[in-house]
C-alpha cells in the first residue's frame, strides 16, 4: 500500500554511503567520531553509525540520551551545559548505572550545583567553550577554572568541547575551523594549568567537518608534528542526510542528499505549484543566505519562496508537473523536519518500511 503524502523518505544506499565515507575519513585522521544524534533521532541509524566505527553517540537532552541508551548505545555525551534539578539528577543517576555519560558545564556555578547532586557518580563533564559562536561556553582562557570547580566536587573532567556554529555561512569553514582549533588548545592548556588532564578536545560541525578532517590529517588527531595539541573528536549530525542549507553551502551534494519529504503537487493557482508538504512537515527554518525554503531534488532551480502549516509555495522554472504529481523536497534544515514526524520511510530495493523516530519531541 502507497504512503500518503507528506511523509519522509529515506534512501538507506545513500544513508549507508554517507556514514561510511565520514567513518572512513576520521579513521585516516585517525581522530575520533561522535555523531550529533539529534539529527537523525533514530536507533536504526545510531546503530549503523557504531557499527561504522563511532566511539559514541552526542544527544542535547537527557530524554534523548535515556532513548539511545535504551537502544543500546554505552557511550553518551549531552553536549549541553545542563542545569541539573533533583529530578534530572535521578535520570542521570540512573543513565549512568547503564551507559558512560558525560554532560557540558561551562561556569563555576554550575559546576558547584552538578557536583551537589551528581558527584561520585561516574557523570563526568566536558567543559564548554566559545571559539566564535557566541552562545554558550566560556573564554577559552576560563576553561581550566571551570574544570577545577568540577574536579573539586567530585565530577571527573573528561576535556573540553566547542561547537562551531558559525561555520554555518558561506565561505566560513577554513577561517572557523582555525579559530575553533585556537580555543581549544587555549582551553587544554587552561585545564592542564590547574593540574588537570584533558583527554578530549572536542568540537566540529557538518559544514565545517571538511576542515576539520584536513587540519587534522595534516599532523595527526592528538598531536601534530609540531607537538601542538589538535582536535581529538568531532561531533557532526547533518551529514548523514544532507539538507538544503548544507547544499547551498557547498557541503553537500545533490547526489548524497538521503532525505526528502515527499509531497504531491495539488494546485496550479498563481501560475506556481502548490505542494501538500508545509511548515508542519519541512520545518520553518530558513538561513540568511538561503534562496528559499526548501529545494526540489531533481529540479535545482525550482524554489520554495513560501511556506505555511500545509502549503509550500514553489516558483517552478519551465514545464510545470502535472496536479497530483509527487516530488521530493529537500528540508532547509533536516534536524527540525525529523523531529517533526513519527516515522522515516526507508527505501530500499523499491519497498518502504517505517523507521521511528524514536527520540522524537525528547526535549528535557
Amino acid at each position: 500500500m502507497p504512503v500518503a503524502t507528506p511523509h519522509l523518505r529515506v534512501d538507506l544506499g545513500r544513508l549507508r554511503r554517507n556514514v561510511r565515507r565520514v567513518a572512513d575519513q576520521a579513521a585516516a585522521a585517525q581522530i575520533s567520531l561522535r555523531p550529533h544524534a539529534k539529527t537523525h533521532k533514530s536507533l536504526e541509524i545510531a546503530r549503523l553509525q557504531l557499527a561504522m566505527g563511532a566511539r559514541g553517540l552526542t544527544v542535547a537532552t537527557v530524554g534523548e540520551a535515556e532513548a539511545f541508551v535504551r537502544g543500546g548505545c554505552t557511550d553518551v555525551f549531552i553536549a549541553y551545559p545542563l542545569w541539573v534539578d533533583d529530578a534530572r539528577a535521578e535520570r542521570l543517576r540512573d543513565l549512568a548505572e547503564q551507559a558512560r555519560v558525560a554532560i557540558g558545564v561551562d561556569s563555576v556555578y554550575s559546576a558547584a550545583n552538578l557536583g551537589r547532586r551528581l558527584g561520585g557518580t561516574g557523570v563526568e563533564v566536558l567543559v564548554e567553550v566559545d571559539s566564535g559562536h557566541h552562545r554558550t561556553g566560556v573564554r577559552p582562557k576560563e576553561a581550566g577554572e571551570v574544570a577545577r570547580a568540577a574536579a573539586r566536587v567530585g565530577l571527573p573532567v573528561r576535556g573540553v568541547f566547542t561547537f562551531p556554529g558559525h561555520g554555518y555561512s558561506p565561505g566560513a569553514a577554513q577561517e572557523v575551523v582555525a579559530a575553533e582549533a585556537a580555543a581549544l588548545r587555549r582551553a587544554r592548556e587552561s585545564v592542564t594549568a590547574e593540574g588537570l588532564e584533558v583527554q578530549v578536545l572536542s568540537g566540529g560541525s557538518t559544514p565545517t567537518l571538511a576542515a576539520s578532517l584536513g587540519d587534522a590529517g595534516a599532523g595527526g588527531s592528538a598531536a601534530g608534528a609540531d607537538g601542538v595539541a589538535r582536535i581529538t573528536e568531532l561531533r557532526p549530525g547533518v551529514y548523514v542526510f544532507g539538507d538544503a542549507q548544507q547544499w547551498e553551502l557547498g557541503t553537500t551534494e545533490p547526489d548524497d542528499i538521503a532525505l526528502t519529504a515527499r509531497a504531491t503537487v495539488v494546485s496550479h493557482a498563481g501560475g506556481r505549484v502548490v505542494l501538500d508538504a508545509g511548515s508542519k512537515v519541512l520545518g520553518a527554518d530558513r538561513a540568511a543566505y538561503a534562496t528559499g525554503y526548501g529545494r526540489i531534488l531533481d529540479r535545482p532551480k525550482a524554489r520554495i519562496v513560501s511556506l505555511s502549516e500545509h502549503h509550500a509555495v514553489v516558483e517552478w522554472p519551465g514545464r510545470r508537473p502535472r496536479l497530483g504529481t509527487q516530488v521530493d523536497v529537500v528540508p532547509n534544515h533536516v534536524c527540525a523536519a525529523v523531529n517533526l514526524a513519527d516515522s522515516m520511510w526507508v527505501e530500499e530495493a523499491g519497498r518502504l518500511r517505517p523507521w521511528p523516530v524514536a527520540a522524537r519531541g525528547l526535549n528535557s
